[in-house]
């Protein structure tokens, strides 16, 4: 019998997202640098009934059946290793739902972690990352320690060269999020409907060579989302807000993945308060924020 234990579930942020043309599966190609972040979600762990897995979860509005990624992780673990026993998972949910902060995909990729290690590490990293695919275009980033990049649809990961992870490890960032979500099946289809809206594959690795090749250029000069475009055109209450950031404070705001969360990376003696009093007053009671640091 292992003892209830506890995984961290943290959420991500795109610093980077070129989306570059849909496959001919349906997928997206992409280039992207992901950092993940020092808050997210728990997920607590105990060994269960042999052959079932429950979920239960502390918000309401998390589906704890089989539409959980949670859930669906355990199956694909068992499915790929035959393994006999069973888990009951407990979600501390922080992550919104909706955010394009990964928050599912986490969640998936640490209740693997955790059946791997009850199971007697039945399976190496490369094999847990080859399960995490068929989960979700972005959970094998989670299996990675520090910033990383992503290409294809985004099952393949490397992990950011030292001298550029450097200059993201530790920034301090606000996480920000309105009180609506973006589903990323419509963002995607937005951009089908507007070819424009990609970026070639070419500019997009040249962008990002640029920076990592330049060792002086800071983190903001990093930042781009070509998702942005068609999230912007019917979610105006983004780049209004956006506006009023840039001009007051001199920060570069940027959506994350689909959306609709929002970051900034915060300066060392950030106005914090008056930037979350613009923020709310923006967007409302319902906003979301969250003062972090990536990882």
């Amino acid at each position: 019998m292992v003892n209830p234990f506890s995984i961290f579930a943290p959420a991500k942020l795109n610093l980077f997202l070129a989306i570059t043309g849909r496959r001919a599966d349906g997928f997206h190609d992409l280039v992207s640098v992901v950092a993940t972040v020092g808050w997210g979600d728990t997920l607590r762990v105990a060994a269960g009934v042999p052959g079932e897995f429950h979920l239960a979860c502390d918000d309401p509005s998390v589906p704890v059946d089989e539409r959980n990624l949670v859930l669906k992780a355990a199956r694909a673990f068992v499915g790929a290793t035959g393994w006999q026993g069973g888990a009951t998972f407990s979600l501390e949910k922080r992550i919104p739902m909706g955010a394009g902060l990964g928050g599912g995909s986490s969640d998936a990729v640490a209740a693997l972690r955790a059946l791997n290690e009850i199971s007697g590490e039945r399976l190496p990293a490369g094999k847990l990352a080859e399960i995490a695919a068929t989960l979700g275009s972005d959970c094998p980033l989670f299996l990675s320690d520090g910033p990383v990049t992503m290409r294809g649809r985004g099952e393949r990961v490397e992990v950011l060269a030292a001298p550029a992870a450097v200059r993201l490890r530790g920034r301090r960032v606000l996480i920000f999020k309105p009180g609506f979500g973006i589903a990323t099946p419509w963002a995607y289809r937005q951009m089908v409907a507007m070819p424009g809206s990609y970026l070639a594959v070419d500019a997009a690795e040249e962008r990002l060579r640029a920076w990592i090749e330049a060792a002086d250029a800071p983190a903001e000069e990093l930042l781009f989302n070509n998702m942005e475009g068609v999230a912007f055109a019917k979610f105006v209450a983004l780049p209004t807000l956006f506006e009023q950031l840039r001009d007051r404070f001199a920060v570069a705001p940027r959506m994350s993945g689909s959306g609709s969360a929002c970051f900034v990376f915060l300066p060392s003696e950030a106005p914090m308060a008056a930037m979350q009093q613009l923020i709310r007053s923006a967007w409302g009671d319902g906003t979301f924020m969250i003062d972090t640091r990536m990882t």
